[in-house]
């Protein structure tokens, strides 16, 4: 494996305890952890990894904004790594609307397994101690196998 493929990760994870501290209102307590995510892919016929099982964190900077950055294993059974923003900006009855604006690696039929930008519509629904992202991902012809993601997550708070 590259170690360059996972320099984004590591660079979101060093940036921030640093981004987080400096907010004058800091609480890890605000971290949402998730285990990965399940995904409905439109073409099930194929065999694909449905069960994406990983370790991703998302830290909220204000009720718009949030960094994300984790790992999983995608749906050609590979690793993947991904680092992004959360931009909520609507909310209707509870459940906040926006996209996530990021990259992604590890699918090896797109652009060989190295870094990709993306940005996915996300709806999130979230309460005190537990969420659910839920995501669209769009088919790029043989490329990338589209679905609807759902992202459970979870915080410790208070």
């Amino acid at each position: 494996m590259n170690p360059l493929r996972t320099l984004p990760v590591l660079s979101i994870a060093l940036l921030l305890p640093g981004l987080a501290t400096a907010q004058s209102s800091f609480d890890p307590k605000n971290i949402w952890i998730n285990p990965g995510f399940y995904s409905a892919h439109f073409d099930s016929g194929k065999g694909l990894e449905n069960v994406n099982q990983g370790l991703g964190f998302e830290y909220p900077l204000n009720d718009t904004y949030r960094l994300t950055a984790g790992t999983f294993r995608n749906s050609d059974r590979r690793q993947s790594n991904y680092v992004g923003l959360y931009v909520l900006p609507v909310e209707f009855y509870g459940v906040k609307f926006g996209a996530v604006v990021g990259g992604f690696d590890g699918y090896p039929n797109y652009r060989n397994g190295n870094w990709f930008p993306a940005i996915l519509p996300v709806a999130a629904i979230e309460g005190k101690n537990w969420g659910l992202n839920i995501a669209y991902v769009p088919t790029i012809k043989n490329r990338l196998y589209g679905a609807i993601t759902f992202q459970l997550k979870y915080r410790f708070g208070e």
